[in-house]
This record gives structure tokens, sequence and C-alpha cells, in this order.
């Protein structure tokens, strides 16, 4: 009876086996080749199972990080070789789904086609210049539906980045030129908009001092000692001399009768 007890007890040893499911993974119980749906996916933890009927898989459900460089074209027919990073992770509770449909090499199989062909539609929409003044725009909305186009597969899309975007070498010299164009015809038109506001105010100088003019005429005109006055404000003290000697006031000095 012990016998059959120990035998018995070293049978089971024998034919099992024990898996660790470490943090930021999970489980997937596959018993005679069908994935164990009542299961789920195994969360972390040490499980036991038996070797000829049974085996465990374990999937990386952490944050993962993946760089490309998806060929597309802009709305004006520019090619433009986009370098990305997504950065991305399995749905850890769907693991055991991804498995049985689509296995352990399941990001080969299901985000770089959808990353590739969803950028080559959103740079589509823009142009080769607005496509770099509205590279923040264009990175929302790449990242917002490569997200609903991979959450029904089971892929979570946690940031997309836009690394660089390469024209042909043609095409950025000529956007170079353009926007060395661009800066010169600004500081022309700067120009002319100093050289008028100097002539602007050379006008409005020679208007107030023509208008001074007016006045001051206007004013000899009504009060004809106004002159007298002002040439004894700007009177030094000197008489004129004359060659005999004699000097003449210039300011009339009779008392007036």
């Amino acid at each position: 009876m012990k016998k059959t007890l120990i035998a018995s007890i070293i049978a089971i040893l024998t034919l099992t086996a024990c898996e660790q499911i470490d943090t930021g993974h999970r489980g997937v119980r596959v018993t005679f080749g069908e994935v164990d749906e009542k299961a789920g996916s195994l969360s972390e933890g040490l499980y036991f199972y038996n070797i000829f009927t049974s085996s465990i898989k374990e999937m990386d459900t952490r944050v993962q990080r993946a760089e490309g460089t998806a060929n597309t074209y802009t709305k004006d027919v520019q090619q433009a070789d986009i370098k990305y990073v997504v950065n991305f992770h399995l749905d850890p509770n769907a693991a055991h789904t991804m498995y049985k449909t689509v296995g352990m090499n399941w990001y080969a199989a299901l985000v770089p086609q959808a990353v590739e062909g969803i950028m080559k539609q959103v740079v589509g929409h823009y142009d080769a210049v607005d496509l770099i003044e509205h590279r923040g725009k264009a990175t929302e909305e790449i990242q917002k539906a490569i997200a609903e186009s991979l959450k029904p597969k089971l892929v979570i899309i946690d940031r997309v980045e836009l690394v660089n975007i390469q024209y042909h070498k043609a095409f950025e010299k000529a956007v170079e030129e353009k926007v060395v164009a661009v800066q010169k015809a600004v500081e022309e038109k700067n120009r002319t908009v100093q050289v008028q506001e100097q002539a602007k105010q050379q006008i409005i100088s020679a208007q107030a001092q023509a208008e001074s003019m007016r006045i001051r005429s206007n004013a000899l005109l009504a009060n004809p000692k106004l002159v007298e006055y002002e040439a004894v404000q700007k009177w030094d003290g000197k008489l004129p001399q004359y060659m005999f000697g004699n000097s003449i006031p210039f300011v009339n000095m009779s008392p007036a009768k």
C-alpha cells in the first residue's frame, strides 16, 4: 500500500511541471493544443500543469518601443520619408485571445502595417510645407487613428512621435529659397515703410514750419511794433557803428507824440 502511494506520488511529480509568470506578463494555458478559454489570461504567479497534456505560454504585456520609417506622399505629391517611434502594449486581459488568433509574434503581424497605412492616409491630407508647420496636429491625428485601428485587435497605443520628416533635396532647396525670398520681401517692405515714415515726418515738419511762418506773418501785419519788440529781444546791447563814428539806434527811441 505504501509502495503504491509512493509510486503514485512519484508518477504525479514526474508528470507535473510548473511555470512562473513574471510581473508585466500574462500566461496562456494550452491543453491538447487548444487555448484554455476558461483559464483566460493568467496573471503573475506560479502555475502547475501536466507536461503531457498542457503547457503555459508567457506573453509580454509591458509597454514596448518600436521605430520605423514610412514612405509617404503629401497632398501636393511630394515624397516624404517619415521616421517614427511608437510605444504600445498588449491588452493584459486579452493575452490568451491574442495568442489564439495571432500568436506570439503579434507585433510584426499587426502594428507596422497599421502605423504606416494610417501615416500615408493622414500625411496625404497635408501639403508638404503645411505638414512641417502643423507637425504637432498631424501627430495627434496619426496617434488617434492608429489607436482606434489597433484597439479592436487588442493592441493599446501609448504614444506616437514623428521623429523626422525628410523630403527630397530638390524640394528642400526650393523651400529654403522660398523662405529666403519671403524674408527679403519682408525686409524690403519694412525698409519701404521706414522711408515712407521718414518722408511723412519731413512733410509734417515742413507743414509745421509753414504754419508757424504764416502765424508770425499775420501777427506782424496786425502789429508792426512786434518787429521792434523782437529786435530788442535779440539785441546784444551794442549799437551799430558807422564810418563817421556815430552810433545810430536801429530802433526809433523817440517818444511817441
